[in-house]
Order: C-alpha cells, then sequence, then structure tokens
C-alpha cells in the first residue's frame, strides 16, 4: 500500500509562509526553508518591539515634558510631582502634546499647580 504523505495539507502550510514572506530580498521571499527562517526571525522582531515602542514612546514624552516644564521654570520630576500633588488626571502622553501643540495651554496647567 503506498505511502500517505498529505500534499495538500503540506502545500498550503509552504505557500502560507512564502506569502507572508512576499517582499523579502532575494531567497527569503523564494526558498521556503530560506523564507521560514527570515519570517520566524521577523516575528520575534515584531513581538519584541510592539512593547519596546510603548517604552521609546514614553521617553520621548518624558524629553517633551521635560523641555516645556524648564521652559515653565520647573524640571520634570516637580512637575510630575506637584501635578500628582494637586491630583490632576493629565498622563504623559496629553500633557507632551500639550507641551508641543499647545504650549498656552501646558502653561495653564503649570500654573494652575504652582
Amino acid at each position: 500500500m503506498p505511502r500517505s504523505v498529505n500534499a495538500v495539507a503540506s502545500r498550503k502550510r509552504r505557500k502560507k509562509i512564502l506569502k507572508a514572506a512576499r517582499g523579502y530580498f532575494g531567497a527569503r521571499s523564494k526558498v521556503y526553508t530560506v523564507a521560514k527562517n527570515a519570517l520566524e526571525k521577523g516575528m520575534q522582531y515584531a513581538y519584541r518591539d510592539r512593547r519596546n515602542k510603548k517604552r521609546t514612546f514614553r521617553r520621548l514624552w518624558i524629553a517633551r515634558i521635560n523641555a516645556a516644564a524648564r521652559i515653565n521654570g520647573l524640571n520634570y520630576s516637580q512637575l510630575i510631582h506637584k501635578l500628582s500633588q494637586a491630583d490632576v488626571q493629565l498622563n504623559r502622553k496629553v500633557l507632551a502634546d500639550l507641551a508641543t501643540n499647545h504650549p498656552d495651554a501646558f502653561k495653564a496647567v503649570v500654573d494652575q499647580i504652582k
């Protein structure tokens, strides 16, 4: 009796990998084993960097808030401390947006907590 190998499932699995690897350079998009390795590595980077993106944005927001706070006579840590003491519920994303796009509103927040 001949051996059953289920070529349909194997082909589907390989096509799924090659489709996902479209746009990769050279053999990374053409050869199954190379594409599989490249795709696995790419997925690892994507998983890691979805978390790193959050850290990177937080650092950017803090730098922007610090720059705007220093213009208004405080530093970052003093500003955050006074915000928490005054029970102002603005997160860093919103504060950074105010600091860059609406400096008058940011100044009003700083004046309110001083």
